[in-house]
């Protein structure tokens, strides 16, 4: 096991983004990350196996953070072990025509995982307190009945959509499944060396966005609303744990340890027993095999 405290890492009521490190120390390098990855990733490959036999739970795990924060890298590296038929992501994005056509969370409703398999959201429901009310002019093509204009969005409407999240969650852990959110908390300085990155590296040209550069001015005004979000949805059942992302390494393994110590409590999650009928004649079918 890591050396991490991953409740050193869950938001608690009160707290602010600047409470919570960008980076940690650590002995090890940057080989021995690598290698304390790989250990946890066996470790969680043996986990989502039980619980794929199990089949009674499911797990919901949502990745938010700023631009270039690593989500899409910390995703790939955590469940690269994982058996395919067992693990979906999902990246939304900004909501289609059809999506419009239905509340804000009806896409996200038809994303959850099945019994027995882990759902990966790469940025969430959360979208629609954080970029929506960055940019409430997004709203607008949602034709909510209450918003004619922008200046109909007021404490009250947000007030309400924490509420539909919560309520959300609550009936997603009502019927077994497990929710863990993270926010990579990556540094304003770090997000700039990494956008410097994906200009000057060729290869990585597509990832850059000029977008990207233009909402750096708003930083801030994200930081607000996260805070926000974070107070208003971070419960026992659907917790949210702020990352030390400036090194995607640690990142990594931080994530990796949360999900392998939150799932460990779930000591019901067992292989199931055949039934009676069959587990009393197991020996003769063996012994008709061996004699084949």
């Amino acid at each position: 096991m890591t050396e991490f405290n991953f409740a050193d890492f869950l938001y608690k009521p009160g707290c602010k983004l600047r409470d919570f490190p960008h980076r940690v120390k650590t002995p090890w390098d940057k080989n021995q990350l690598t290698l304390e990855l790989e250990k946890l990733r066996l470790e969680l490959s043996k986990i989502q196996d039980k619980m794929y036999a199990h089949n009674r739970y499911g797990v919901l795990l949502c990745f938010q953070g700023m631009d270039a924060a690593g989500k899409d890298s910390l995703i790939r590296e955590v469940f690269k072990d994982f058996n395919a038929r067992g693990v979906v992501v999902h990246s939304f994005k900004s909501p289609n025509t059809k999506e419009l056509q239905h509340d804000f969370l009806w896409r996200h409703y038809l994303a959850l995982p099945e019994k027995g398999k882990f759902t990966v959201f790469n940025r969430s429901h959360y979208e629609n307190v954080l970029v929506t009310r960055v940019n409430p002019q997004f709203l607008l093509s949602e034709r909510h009945p209450e918003i004619k204009s922008i200046d109909d969005v007021n404490q009250t409407f947000w007030d309400l959509r924490f509420e539909s999240i919560r309520d959300f969650e609550k009936h997603c852990s009502r019927n077994g499944i497990i929710i863990m959110k993270f926010y990579l908390n990556m540094s304003k300085e770090e997000q700039r060396q990494r956008l410097l990155r994906r200009i000057d590296k060729g290869k990585h040209n597509w990832k850059f966005d000029p977008s990207d550069v233009r909402d750096r001015a708003l930083w801030d005004d994200y930081v607000q609303c996260y805070e926000e979000a974070f107070e208003n949805t971070s419960l026992d059942h659907a917790p949210w744990y702020i990352v030390p992302s400036d090194d995607k390494n640690i990142s990594r393994l931080v994530v990796a340890q949360i999900i392998l110590e939150t799932l460990n409590r779930f000591d019901d999650m067992q292989y199931p027993k055949p039934a009676p009928e069959i587990q009393a004649k197991l020996q003769e079918y063996r012994k008709t095999l061996e004699e084949e």
